[in-house]
């Protein structure tokens, strides 16, 4: 028997029934002030550690069980009675997610914000790579980052998936396009635009320019180059005619402009025309092949 320290009544265990109804007061009230000795019902069967025999007998008492709750397993997509809740949610603006999305910040879960990416070489590529054969799409409430690389060269879009796990610290999506030699990389995170600066949606009439932090320093440039020719470059050599090819081709003006400038900075003599710009000297493809370590990982 245990004597509860208010009323000295004794209890085989002291219940939040007896605390509440004749104390005003609840089990963790009591415990913090009489410590938890003797108090019943403080403990819920899922909590228990998974070992537990207790745990293991409950568990075992579920198989069999029909499941009463009538959403279980549905979506909005699945279900026209669940579509209909959220639509009246999203109408009546009510965020059902909100005390769990303050609790999973708290507990790192999800982040506190997303600040500025890193500026550095591997950001510099990312950008590059992404300019060439990525996309970024709005959500309503995210956004997401998609690159979209030939499955033949697995080097390249293992090399790329790390690089962007380094630079959002968040390892993405990677995955086969059935039926095609594609190999897409995903991820999905709120202000991926902004922080890339990169707009979203289609680019093809945009005017690209690029980043000041990157002109501002010779590696970066090379880095960024190196996305770019990684995504939509090639390197040609056909030595009976001998002929040399470094090219680069996009349909965008102002990313071929951009592009032209670089290889020009970098002190090639690149010719350009309306959709590519190539580097056709032998000694300077090798050397500029050597300098953004094209198809090298």
């Amino acid at each position: 028997m245990v004597q509860c320290k208010l009323c000295k009544r004794e209890f085989s265990v002291i219940t939040n029934t007896h605390l509440k109804s004749s104390h005003k007061i609840t089990l963790g009230d009591y415990s913090t002030h009489f410590g938890s000795s003797g108090l019943g019902f403080l403990m819920n069967v899922v909590n228990l550690p998974k070992d537990d025999i207790r745990y293991i007998k409950w568990r075992k008492s579920l198989i069999g069980r029909k499941n009463l709750g009538w959403s279980r397993g549905q979506t909005k997509y699945t279900n026209s009675s669940v579509a209909k809740i959220a639509e009246t949610f999203k109408r009546r603006k009510i965020d059902n997610f909100a005390v769990w999305r303050l609790n999973a910040r708290k507990l790192g879960i999800i982040p506190q914000g997303y600040p500025s990416l890193k500026r550095d070489g591997d950001l510099a590529f990312l950008i590059g790579l992404v300019l060439g054969d990525g996309n970024i799409h709005k959500f309503e409430r995210t956004e997401g980052l998609r690159i979209a690389l030939g499955s033949d060269k697995p080097d390249l879009w293992k090399y790329a998936a790390k690089v962007v796990t380094k630079v959002f610290d968040k390892r993405p999506s990677v995955r086969k396009v059935r039926n095609s030699n594609c190999m897409t990389i995903t991820l999905y995170q709120n202000k991926i635009s902004e922080r890339l600066d990169i707009p979203s949606g289609s680019r093809a009439r945009r005017k690209i320019q690029v980043p000041k932090w990157i002109l501002a320093k010779r590696e970066y440039v090379v880095r960024y180059l190196r996305g770019l020719y990684e995504a939509e470059g090639s390197f040609c050599v056909h030595k009976p005619t001998g002929t040399y090819k470094l090219l680069f081709s996009n349909k965008n003006d102002s990313m071929i402009n951009n592009v032209w400038r670089l290889v020009k900075f970098l002190g090639f003599h690149p010719h350009i025309s309306s959709n590519k710009v190539q580097i056709s000297k032998r000694k300077e493809v090798y050397e500029a092949v050597s300098m953004l370590g094209f198809r090298k990982y």
